[in-house]
């Protein structure tokens, strides 16, 4: 019945057209209720489709539009295939390439290999059209490897780029070196640093980011390769470390375990310099704080700068290096958080991390000294207690701001108090976004209290969301390394800073002020110590530095923390 039906061209379910018009309608349900299809039908059709290719057998009548013929991925045009295979992953080319010989020879195509170097690289150079190896967008490493060495002679040592492949690019360096790329904090120590592993041009390179020379705190970052590694010979990658002043010599890169590596360099006798130690102190003092040791008067200065070159030059031959990530975004952050510049006393300029985590803002060293050592959280912002700072004549006075802010010390302190109790003695907190409390330098009356606080409240949000800010200049007495600092500011909060004795001994944390100036630049001054920080953004751009989550982002502060604990 079901053939009869399809050769009728009504369909199974319905039957013939003269046996249906002759039956009933019990006849009917009962030929409905067949099944479409039976094994007869399913030959007849396999042969129909192979014989004419459309499933219509001789004398049928069209049963409707034809369905598209199958076609195979085997099928499809040489360059039709590049075009797909080159927009997949590059970790799914190999596993691609196993399925056939066809494929496997397409994938030999270089195009292929070059738009994945693109995409997930950045790799932008043409292999064909490099006239000097290593060119990138900060320097031309022929000067690096040796100002002296003549082009002609330094062309001898340069990587046959001619018959090289973006296949063994992808595949020898790329691939092979990527959980290496991102920020890295070097473990010096108390000193720390900031390392930046990146993709530039045909190289991955590690940039040792140093902060601008001291009190500059607005310049731009100073940075020196330490290490680089490319491709001298055709799937053979090479390590070069970049230390020292007689050009790449011979190095090693070892991952460790996940967010950590290291670095070795074979050949430490390229560090030293042929005036000894002296030369290499005196270099290393116009390079890091870009002065000679002449200019350095302060006895104590000197002390530390010294120390800082003896303790360093220690590790000149092995790092390890940890990962760090940059602090999440939200946008309900007082400011964008990120790496910042700031002014730190004789210890000179240092590299510090601010993020926000509720109510709190938090500063985190990458670089330290030998009394705050990376890691170390220097100072911490309570975003509920916001800070009215007098007007400029009695802002000069110390006295007054010293007395302001120790009495919203003892606010805090009561409040933890009451919290530590019990949560029936516990204050309501209020949104640090939205009315923090409020402290000026003349205490509300009694009548209007309520009214009057939350009108200082409005008034102070009023200047920060106009843009125009309100006049700020430093008590008398305050020393600052940099006397250029911002006249005006949005906001300041009460906070706290780390200090400790030489060692990270005795550590406590001291009342303070956070004055927001801008959204690239803030200030804290420190009570105890009579002193003012300014802190500049770090106005770079870094890839692969985004945490995964605010999980990680937390245990990667605790980490770093914990090693110099």
């Amino acid at each position: 019945m079901a053939v009869c039906a399809r050769l009728c061209g009504v369909g199974p379910a319905r039957g013939c057209r003269r046996r249906q018009q002759r039956r009933g309608p019990a006849e009917t349900a009962a030929a409905d209720s067949e099944p479409d299809t039976d094994p007869e039908e399913e030959l007849i059709e396999a042969g129909a489709a192979t014989l004419t290719g459309i499933g219509v057998g001789v004398g049928a009548v069209s049963a409707g539009p034809a369905p598209p013929p199958r076609c195979s991925l085997l099928e499809l045009p040489p360059e039709l295939l590049v075009e797909i295979f080159a927009s997949l992953p590059g970790t799914d080319l190999p596993s691609l390439a196993q399925v056939c010989t066809k494929f496997r020879r397409i994938l030999h195509t270089d195009t292929i290999w070059r738009r994945r170097c693109r995409e997930e690289y950045g790799v932008c150079e043409n292999l064909r059209k490099l006239e000097i190896t290593g060119v990138s967008c900060r320097d031309v490493y022929a000067k690096r490897i040796n100002p002296r060495v003549k082009s002609g002679r330094f062309m001898k040592i340069l990587p046959d780029y001619e018959h090289m492949e973006y296949r063994d690019v992808y595949t020898c360096l790329l691939h092979r070196y990527r959980h290496i790329l991102g920020l890295w904090q070097p473990d010096i120590g108390p000193y720390g640093g900031l390392l930046n592993v990146v993709v530039d041009g045909l190289f991955i390179i590690g940039w040792m980011y140093l902060p601008p020379h001291d009190p500059h705190v607005d310049d731009p970052m100073r940075f020196k390769p330490l290490f680089r590694i490319h491709l001298m010979e055709k799937k053979s990658a090479t390590v070069e470390c970049m230390y020292g002043h007689r050009g790449p010599h011979n190095g090693h890169v070892q991952i460790v375990k996940k967010d950590e590596f290291s670095t070795k360099c074979n050949q430490t006798d390229h560090h030293r310099m042929s005036g000894g130690r002296q030369e290499e102190f005196r270099t290393w003092l116009r390079e890091e704080w870009g002065r000679t040791l002449e200019d350095i008067f302060h006895e104590h200065m000197q002390e530390l700068i010294l120390m800082k070159f003896i303790y360093t030059s220690q590790y000149d031959n092995c790092l390890t290096y940890r990962r760090i990530y940059l602090p999440p975004n939200h946008p309900d952050d007082l400011i964008k958080p990120g790496l910042f510049k700031g002014t730190y006393g004789s210890h000179g300029l240092e590299i510090v991390m601010l993020s926000f985590h509720g109510k709190h803002a938090r500063g985190t060293k990458i670089t330290g000294d030998p009394n705050i050592p990376a890691g170390q959280q220097t100072v911490e912002i309570d975003l509920t207690h916001r800070i009215q700072l007098p007007d400029v004549e009695n802002l000069r006075n110390f006295n007054e701001l010293s007395r302001i802010v120790l009495e919203v010390r003892e606010q805090v302190r009561q409040e933890q108090q009451q919290q530590e109790g019990g949560p029936e003695d516990a204050r309501v907190r209020q949104n640090p976004h939205e009315s923090p409390v409020q402290h000026s330098a003349e205490p509300p009356t009694e009548k209007g209290q309520e009214g009057d606080g939350e009108a200082a409240a409005a008034e102070a949000e009023q200047p920060a969301q106009s843009g125009q800010g309100q006049p700020f200049v430093l008590p008398v007495g305050v020393s600052s390394r940099n006397e250029d600092y911002p006249r005006t500011c949005r906001t300041c909060f009460y906070g706290t800073g780390l200090i400790a004795g030489h060692g990270f001994t005795s550590p406590e944390r001291t009342p303070g002020v956070f004055i927001l100036f801008d959204e690239d630049r803030f200030g804290f001054i420190w009570l105890e110590l009579k002193s003012f920080s300014l802190y500049s953004r770090v106005q770079a751009t870094f890839q692969n530095a985004d945490a995964p989550s605010p999980q990680a982002f937390e245990e990667m502060l605790k980490n770093i923390q914990s090693l110099t604990s």
